[in-house]
This record gives C-alpha cells, structure tokens and sequence, in this order.
C-alpha cells in the first residue's frame, strides 16, 4: 500500500527516531492542521483509520471505522471535504481489510479477506448517492497462499502462490472485475542453502518475501531480510540474497506476465566474506558485503548490470561519509555508540546484513546495518557440582550508521539541518502519544496524517513538510542521530 498503516512506537524504522531531546522552547515542525471534522465513534478498540488516494483526480479518501459502521470521507485535492457518508458494517466485521481500488467512475472499493484467506469481500461505495454494494470472490482452486498485496493506479493486486507449481498468481482488481496472470518461474535455477538444486515452489516456501514500501524508511528487520519484493510502475521486483556469492533478481512485468532474471554478482573480498545483502531503488541495485577485514558498498543499474559507484574500507580505515554514529544496541538496552569502523566491523560480522535507501528529491537517505542474535552464557549455582553449571542464552543484536547520497550518488555530508516531512511525523505521534488511531499518505512533496482525536471528539488531517518553524529560527535538533528512538526487537531468527 501507498499508505503508511504500520507507523506504531514499537516498529522498527529506518531512521530509528533514538533520543528525544526536551526542549524549553516552542518549536512547531513544519506541520498544519489541514481540515478537522467532528465525528462519533462508538468502539475504539476496533477502529481503524485508511487514507486513499485517487491517481487519476487527486482525490483523498479517508475510510474510519468501528465495530458498527464506517465512515467515508471525500476530500478534493486541496484537502477540502467534498462528499461525506456513513454506512453499516454487516459481513466485513469479522474480516481483515487488505487494500482498495477505485473504479473509472470514482467509486471506491475496499478489501476484505477471510482469516483463512480462502475469499475476499469487496463493498464499493457510491459518494455520489450514499450506497454500498457487496460483492464476493472465491479464490480458485489451483491458489494456495497469498505473498502479498498492494495499490497501483487505482487499482488493487493480490500476490499469491499457485498450488504444486513454479508459479506466481497475480489476481488484478478493476472496476469490479477481477483478472489472473501467471508468472512462470519453471525455467530458472534455485538452489538451497547447501547448494543443492531445488524447485521455485520450494525456494519460495524456504524464502519468503518481505515487500518494502518506497514512501517510508524501510526497518531494519526488513532491510536485513535476505527475500524483497518492490513494487514499481507496471513491475514487481524480486531480489533474493541467499549466498554471499551473488543477488538473484527478478523483472516482473505486471502488463505482460513475462519474467526476466538478472544476477549481480558481490563485490569481490580478499578475505571470506560473513554478510552479504541489497536494496532496490530507483531503477538501482545497492549491495553491501562486510568479512572481518573490510567493509564494500556498490551501486549498479539495475537493467545493464554495470557498476555506476563502488566503495571499500578496511577496518582501519575512516568513513568519512557516514552522518550518524555508529550505534549499537542488545535487547532493548539504549543504543551505544562504536567509536571505530574496526568495532563496527567486528560487530557486523555474524549478523545478517542490511542497507535501506529512502529517496527525498534529489537526495537518497541510507542505513548500514546488522541484524540477529548472538549467544552469550552465565553461571548458575543452583547446580549439584561445586562449581556451578554454565546456562547459555541468546540476545538480539543491531548495528546501523547513517549516510547520505545526492542526485549524482556521491556521498555528502548531510548539512541539512532540517528535519524531513516523515521525520516530523514521527515526531509529532511520538510526541502526541494519546493519539492511537491513525494512518498516514505520501504525496508529492508532503505527508499527510489522518488521525481521531479521541478527547474532542474530531478527525483531524495535517500536512508534513520537509523543515521546522521556530520564533528565534533555531534548530533544536543538533544531529540527525537525535531523530531517534530506541529499537525494539520482536521474534529474530539468525540466519
């Protein structure tokens, strides 16, 4: 989705807002309050919020509801309200919403998927009349899971496994219609960890894909993933980073069903190398391989394949472009910082590797990054020897610094004193904790948050711009670092 549904506190970000600095003067970052609507919802608890963007008019969509019924708001493309309508939830109450479409005739539909994802309910509204009609489909039998779905021009896709077969499903939704393309993956080469030659249909059960949104800072636990899936203009694609030897892509095309593989090769190590992985941006492939010597860095197009840049450092060496520290962090222990590239180094190696790129304009904003577990032990003397018995146990594990590339991708320090659109909002829901139900939309030079203020009784919409406004016109946050938080750590399996 375009849409940003998962900003919580507890998620991983990219730019993990780290330390909050408290300030004794007023500072308001760049953000106003665009349009504020009373509204009633009766169940808090199973509210939700969802903004939707029309491509072809710029119309704003904000679907909220609650355990009875859901409200739709029309906002033109100057965020005015323009239509307004509530309906009764019936079938969908007991469903997970996937995603939206909007029909030719600007009629939105959403989403909603059974638990066992066996069928989807699909209710389009009519703003102009205030009506809802109910349609259903059943996935064919031949569908055995769904990977993932997503927005493209108004128009709503499920990625899905086809049962027994190296094939991937593409089920397209469009003016109430529902069309299938097969992506055929038979006539490509996989292999396992041991490398051994497997099936597709194997391969992608043992490597599940993570797809990664452009519009937010990808977390780390996804950058670190070794299985991505992108999301362009009419393409998917797909990278797997399952050996340290190469990048294994795919091209698919969403108008044709034609599947093109393409393999960048690592760069190359004097020593062997412990962590390998990369990112797709903007037609551009970015890969990072680290052994307990050095640290290498690359960017190659993704359609030739050539090296455009190409970065290397020994563990004695400085990085003179990072705009961070290095920072690690145990558990949920605050971050500390790693005063050398040799500690960074040292402290990568082990991990599972990640580098995630977030473009604002011109300019790329990246993370280097490790993440996983390491064991560690203590003695115990509730033991029957003398000498008690040695308990080992797991912790979890991130190492990341920061940097900055410009439009010609050289690295730069990052002079920009001034906070980001998506760095201020996160700082205002960090700092607006009473604020629980919310959901956010990138647009073109702006975010908007749409969020229920609970106390007032209002649904609120404000606007996001990159930079702050201060009366002495001073910039509080000395460091992009301090734009942080501590991470929080789920569920990590080592790789």
């Amino acid at each position: 989705m375009k849409q940003i549904c998962d900003i919580s506190r507890n998620t991983f970000m990219k730019k993990l807002l780290l330390l909050f600095l408290l300030f004794s003067k007023t500072v308001l970052f760049s953000q106003t309050v665009l349009n504020s609507l009373p509204l009633d919802l009766n169940f808090l608890g199973k509210t939700q919020v969802l903004n939707a963007k029309d491509e072809n008019t710029n119309d704003i969509y904000v679907f909220t509801w609650d355990d009875k019924n859901i409200n739709i708001l029309k906002y033109n493309a100057s965020l005015f309200l323009s239509n307004q309508f509530t309906d009764s939830l019936k079938h969908e109450r007991s469903r997970n919403l996937i995603g939206y479409s909007i029909s030719e005739d600007k009629k939105p539909a959403l989403y909603w998927t059974s638990n066992n994802y066996r069928d989807v309910l699909i209710t389009v509204y009519n703003p102009d009349d205030k009506t809802s009609e109910l349609l259903n489909f059943d996935f064919p039998q031949n569908h055995e899971y769904v990977i993932s779905s997503f927005q493209q021009q108004n128009t709503f896709y499920i990625l899905a496994k086809e049962k027994d077969l190296d094939h991937l499903l593409l089920y397209k939704f469009e003016n109430e219609k529902c069309s299938i393309r097969t992506f055929d993956f038979s006539n490509f080469t996989f292999k396992n960890k041991k490398n051994v030659q497997i099936s597709f249909d194997k391969f992608i059960k043992q490597n599940p894909l993570n797809q990664l949104d452009p519009d937010i800072y990808a977390p780390i636990d996804l950058a670190s993933s070794t299985s991505k899936m992108f999301v362009v203009r009419d393409h998917i694609i797909l990278t797997f980073d399952t050996d340290f030897i190469k990048t294994q892509a795919f091209d698919l095309n969403i108008k044709t069903g034609g599947v093109k593989e393409k393999t960048f090769n690592f760069p190359a190590h004097e020593t062997p190398s412990r962590t390998s992985n990369s990112f797709y941006s903007n037609n551009k492939l970015f890969q990072i391989k680290a052994s307990r010597e050095s640290f290498l860095f690359e960017i190659k197009d993704f359609d030739s394949g050539e090296i455009i840049k190409n970065y290397s450092f020994s563990k004695n060496d400085t990085i003179p472009f990072k705009n961070s520290p290095f920072l690690m962090q145990i558990d949920n222990r605050k971050p500390r910082q790693l005063k050398t590239t040799e500690k960074f180094i040292k402290n990568i190696n082990g991990l599972t590797a990640g580098v995630s790129v977030f473009q604002n304009n011109k300019d790329s904003f990246i993370t280097f990054s490790g993440l996983g577990e390491y064991s560690d032990f203590y003695f115990s003397f509730d033991s029957d020897t003398d000498f008690g018995e040695r308990v080992s146990y797991s912790l979890s594990k991130v190492v990341y610094f920061d940097a900055m590339l410009n439009e010609n991708l050289n690295f730069t320090p990052d002079y920009q004193t001034r906070p980001l659109a998506i760095e201020n909002l996160f700082y205002y829901l960090n700092s607006n904790k009473t604020i629980k139900l919310y959901d956010a939309l990138r647009l073109k030079d702006y975010y908007i948050l749409s969020y229920y203020d609970s106390a007032s009784k209002q649904f609120i919409i404000r606007k996001f711009t990159d930079g702050f406004m201060m009366e002495d016109n001073e910039n509080p946050i000395m460091s992009k670092s301090n734009f942080s938080k501590p991470f929080s750590f789920g569920t990590i399996a080592p790789r």
